[in-house]
Formats: structure tokens, C-alpha cells, sequence
């Protein structure tokens, strides 16, 4: 079994090292990661320049690739050649936040499993609900150990063509934690705001602020479940086809 581990924090986040020794349980693991934060990228993939790549040493003196591209960049590499070794499963993270709702469309996280399940290969993305305001180092023991256990199942029972395993750990210790519980997605509720200002030549810039992004508890939800204190697993599909609206475009005049 061979594991490439990623994330979208870059290659020295914590998040990546926990989730690398605990895959190590389970096989040959290779990091390739972005050698900087892409946070909230979403699907990118770079084509209008070169992606240089280099070896790196993590906290724990074991050995990781770094790119200056992006998350799906650090996917796409390895699986088209770059490490020779075929790579039977990716699983991404661990995020420090928590990648509910829509949040799966902008996640760097998510989409570095995205771009695993578009080659073929079987992509989990683990994210962890840190308390927002947190301060100090975030504690990636239990969400590495679920995030084992989340692989263990598709390693052994396989997963379907095109779907991506999300996976939420609430911030909680291993005793704390309810159980899992397969969900769909949640709707988050963001409430961005427009900060407009004026730089030192007097020309305007701005800035995507605002408050934190809340969610609608219900239940079979992926908010619901981490507000309620259990694991969300939520597959989530590549096909994005609204298949009802079809029928409506379908008696279109053209």
C-alpha cells in the first residue's frame, strides 16, 4: 500500500506531519506538499509556468517533496510520474478548520482529494472543527487516528468511482467523541464583508473580510454532526449535474 499525504497548508504545517506518521501504520507514505499556505484555493492547476519541486526534511527528520504549486499541483505531479511508485490512495489534510458545506468548493484540502479521484485514484480530504479564537498549538492526535481508521475502510472495502471521503473530526479528545456518522452536506452561511482602503500612492485596494462562517444545524448534516460531537463522513461526487433542473432546461426555446 502506498499513501501520498497533502495538504494545503504547506509542507511544515503540523496538521501534515500527524497525518504522515499515522499513515506510516499503514504503509510506504510519501508527502508532497505545497512549500506554502494555499488556503482556500480551491481546484487549481498551474499552466502557465514551470512547477519546481525539492526535497525537504519534516519536524520528525523523515523526508517530504515540496512544489510552489498549488495543492492539486502536489497531486497531480506524483500521480503523472513524478515518484514511480504507483499510488494506490491520497488522503489530504489535516486542515485546522473545519471544510463544511460550500466550503468544499474553495478548500484546498478537499480538492487536492478531488484531483486523486479525477486520476483514478481513491482521495480522502480530513479536516479538523478547532474552536475558532484558538490559541496555541492545535492537538492532531485524534483527528491522525481517525483519519487511519477512515483509510483502513477504503483500503479494505474500496470506494466508488469518482467519489471524495470528507471527513470532519470535531475538536475533541478520542474518549469525547460520540461516534461517526455519514452525512451529506450542510449549508454554510458566510458573512463575508467588502474593507475597501487607500495604500500610501493614494490608490484604493481591498480586502475579502468579515466574520466567520456559521452553518445551519441539521440533523444528517455535516455541521449537524460535529455540533452534536460525532466524526462527519460525507461522500461527495465529482458530477455536479443538477439533474431535475435538466428537465426544466429541457423545455427551453431556443
Amino acid at each position: 500500500m502506498h499513501i501520498l499525504v497533502t495538504n494545503d497548508d504547506g509542507v511544515q504545517a503540523p496538521g501534515l506531519l500527524a497525518l504522515a506518521q499515522e499513515m506510516r501504520k499503514l504503509g510506504k507514505v510519501t508527502v508532497f506538499a505545497p512549500d506554502k499556505n494555499w488556503s482556500a484555493s480551491g481546484h487549481v492547476k498551474t499552466m502557465e509556468r514551470p512547477l519546481r519541486v525539492k526535497e525537504v526534511l519534516l519536524a520528525d527528520g523523515t523526508s517530504a517533496f515540496a512544489s510552489d504549486g498549488a495543492p492539486s499541483d502536489c497531486v497531480a505531479l506524483p500521480l503523472l510520474g513524478l515518484i514511480e511508485d504507483q499510488i494506490d490512495l491520497v488522503v489530504s489534510g489535516i486542515n485546522p478548520n473545519a471544510n463544511l458545506g460550500h466550503d468544499v468548493t474553495y478548500s484546498g484540502t478537499v480538492t487536492a482529494a478531488m484531483e486523486a479521484v479525477i486520476a483514478g485514484v481513491k482521495g480522502i480530504a480530513v479536516s479538523l472543527d478547532s474552536p475558532e479564537g484558538f490559541k496555541g498549538m492545535l492537538d492532531y492526535s485524534t483527528s491522525a487516528k481517525i483519519a487511519r481508521r477512515i483509510a483502513e475502510n477504503v483500503i479494505a472495502d474500496g470506494m466508488l468511482d469518482g467519489v471524495v471521503v470528507n471527513v470532519n473530526v470535531p475538536y475533541l479528545k478520542e474518549v469525547e467523541l460520540k461516534g461517526y456518522m455519514v452525512t451529506r452536506q450542510g449549508l454554510r452561511v458566510y458573512r463575508d464583508a467588502l474593507d475597501e482602503r487607500i495604500d500610501p500612492r493614494g490608490k484604493p485596494y481591498f480586502w475579502i473580510g468579515g466574520e466567520a462562517p456559521t452553518g445551519v444545524d441539521e440533523p444528517g448534516t455535516d455541521f449537524g454532526a460535529l455540533r452534536a460531537g460525532y466524526v462527519s463522513i460525507t461522500p461527495l461526487q465529482l458530477d455536479l449535474t443538477h439533474y431535475k433542473a435538466m428537465d426544466v432546461l429541457k423545455k427551453w426555446k431556443f
